[in-house]
């Protein structure tokens, strides 16, 4: 069969780029020969024909980050003659590969915007599409200007594939108005690489990680927040925080003043809030409410922490890979909704326990995760984005780096279990398929 997919963006970091480097090639394994339409121009897939359609310069993107050789704009920046020329170009790129192939038997769309819509207009093939939480929650739904775009794409699709139930409902709810929406809506999470993520026999350092996009939405302020609480009962153990984005300078001040048990300065940050990342200042309310009334003690503990966090800049999925088995726990502390817990799979994956805000894909995760764990370890896995979640975050990183070896050690040969068990690119690529073709019969609907 021939399989075409189209992402439109890289290859490399995390999210929706990762998906499809795996997916691509579980497709290739399973026999298929496989078209992916993306803008990476350095990544090799073998099995996989990769095409870069000409879109000139000008990359439009959910969250605004640097990719060089290109000018990034955010969907909302752009005009309706650079949205046009976009689509026409990406339009006629798919029906070049199509003619070139000798037609294209199924394809994938990623994203809600623009990727659906591009194959509905191409014409070349019965698609699916594979809702990512990016462009859902950054741009349609709080920019109706894209509706139409979305409404176009998702009318087309045979099947629509989310990470999670809540993916699902939040699809649903911005676009009531599309008829059969949530009837060919199906469960299509991501899968892991169980051979690269895998645990490693040594012993594992006193070691927590967070692996992500720094800005504001993936809450890792509240993360340096929790870890003084956290260093001071395991005055051994480290953080490493990996990723890029622009609120890096906001958390380096928010570091910075807690080194220094300066917490009014600390406050200042938490009070300018979005405003740090290049938006409209707004505090931070959780990070906020937790600094106005510290536990007794909580400045002299920032200030014994200081040291312990290590910044280690943008990681390559196979950088991550390679850190993850060492760490004891991975944080995923995101405040936005995510549609999936990829990170936390990953982390599972490897023998490291994810500890994740308790919502959203992430919450879907964590919950499949715990069912099979002890009930010592079970509550561990998530915790809730309230009042008081930074000291419940810090309260499982705890209650798990107090846990004997042998209790951890078990627990960590479950989660690499469950995820093998559980998730695989190669059972990804069958959905995908059959999603593509509307036999959706045999796949799983999305339930809360």
């Amino acid at each position: 069969m021939r399989v075409l997919i189209f992402h439109g963006y890289m290859l490399r970091g995390t999210g929706s780029n990762i998906y499809n480097v795996n997916l691509a090639p579980a497709l290739a394994r399973l026999g298929h020969e496989v078209h992916l339409v993306c803008q990476d121009r350095e990544v090799k897939i073998p099995g996989v024909q990769i095409h870069n359609p000409d879109i000139d310069v000008l990359l439009p993107v959910y969250v605004k980050d640097p990719y060089p050789g290109f000018e990034v704009k955010t969907f909302p920046e752009m005009t309706e003659a650079e949205l046009d020329r976009y689509l026409d170009a990406n339009v006629a790129a798919v029906q070049e590969v199509a003619a070139e192939a000798g037609g294209i038997d199924a394809a994938l769309a990623n994203h809600l915007v623009m990727g659906p819509a591009i194959l509905s207009r191409a014409d070349i093939a019965p698609f699916a599409a594979k809702i990512h939480g990016s462009a859902l929650e950054y741009t349609v739904k709080p920019h109706p200007r894209f509706l139409p775009y979305a409404y176009e794409g998702m009318e087309a699709a045979q099947g629509v594939l989310v990470g999670s139930a809540h993916t699902g409902e939040s699809l649903w709810a911005a676009l009531p108005d599309l008829l059969g929406l949530e009837a060919k809506t199906r469960l299509g999470p991501p899968g892991v690489d169980v051979e690269e993520f895998a645990p490693i026999e040594a012993a594992r350092d006193p070691l927590v990680v967070f692996v992500g996009k720094l800005i504001v939405s993936k809450g890792v302020d509240l993360l340096l927040a929790a870890w003084p609480l956290v260093r001071a009962k395991h005055p051994d153990v480290r953080l490493q925080v990996a990723g890029f984005g622009a609120y890096e300078d906001g958390l380096r001040r928010l570091r910075t003043a807690l080194d220094r048990g300066d917490l009014e300065a600390a406050r200042a940050v938490a009070a300018a809030g979005w405003g740090l990342e290049g938006g409209e200042e707004k505090p931070l309310p959780i990070l906020s409410a937790f600094l106005a009334d510290p536990p007794p003690g909580y400045a002299e503990a920032a200030r014994a922490a200081a040291g312990s966090v290590e910044w280690l800049g943008r990681l390559e999925h196979d950088e991550v890979a390679a850190l993850l088995p060492h760490a004891e726990a991975l944080v995923m502390p995101s405040t936005f909704p995510e549609a999936f817990g990829m990170v936390a799979v990953e982390a599972a994956s490897a023998g490291t326990l994810p500890v994740s805000a308790g919502h959203s894909g992430m919450l879907e995760v964590s919950e499949r995760l715990s069912a099979d764990q002890p009930a010592a370890v079970a509550p561990l896995t998530s915790f809730p984005i309230e009042p008081d979640a930074v000291q419940a975050m810090a309260d499982r990183l705890d209650r798990w780096l107090e846990l004997p070896e042998v209790t951890r050690a078990e627990s960590r040969a479950t989660l690499v279990d469950t995820v093998a068990r559980v998730w695989s690119w190669e059972g990804v690529a069958r959905g995908v398929l059959d999603a593509a073709a509307g036999n959706l019969d045999g796949l799983p609907i999305p339930a809360p």
